[in-house]
């Protein structure tokens, strides 16, 4: 979706929750009064917002690290190919798994095309974790590694800036 297609006040709605809805009790009422908006009004210009992909999603965003999660480990497997796509599923099915995806292979250096994120208090939680799940679901006897997290940069989605560019 092109810049262009937004509305003024769908625009100025966006520039102002790109970076988080507001902490408060009433999030919409807050921004209604940061906008000069009803609250009704903030919520019926999110809606077709929602409806039409330009948010994917509301949601909470936790500060993993607030919250004393530290340890942040991808797990790799060298699975068949023919067999990565079930041990996948299942692994992607798991609670402990945040991401889990496939990957082609970048041999000789790198074997590894099964891959999971999980978090932790320390890296032996995750690793007691990984090697569970591993059990688990069948992928024990396959070769694997442990990647460890060891510094965090800002996540951030796409930002519009505070003024419409010329056409």
């Amino acid at each position: 979706m092109s810049d262009s297609a937004l509305t003024e006040e769908e625009r100025r709605l966006l520039v102002t929750i790109q970076d988080g809805l507001p902490i408060v009790a009433q999030p919409y009422e807050e921004l209604a009064l940061r906008l000069g908006m009803t609250e009704e009004g903030v919520i019926a210009t999110l809606a077709p917002l929602l409806e039409r992909g330009v948010i994917k999603r509301l949601g909470a965003v936790p500060n993993h690290y607030a919250l004393g999660i530290t340890a942040n480990g991808m797990a790799v497997w060298d699975v068949p190919d023919d067999a990565v796509s079930d041990l996948g599923r299942r692994l992607a099915q798991r609670p402990e798994v945040t991401h889990c995806y496939q990957r082609p292979r970048r041999l000789p250096e790198w074997r590894y095309n099964l891959y999971a994120m999980v978090h932790g208090r320390s890296r032996a939680e995750v690793a007691e974790a990984v090697d569970r799940i591993a059990r688990e679901i069948g992928l024990s006897g396959f070769p694997h590694d442990l990647i460890f997290s060891v510094r965090q940069f800002r996540k951030r989605g796409t930002r519009l800036s505070e003024r419409r560019s010329p056409n």
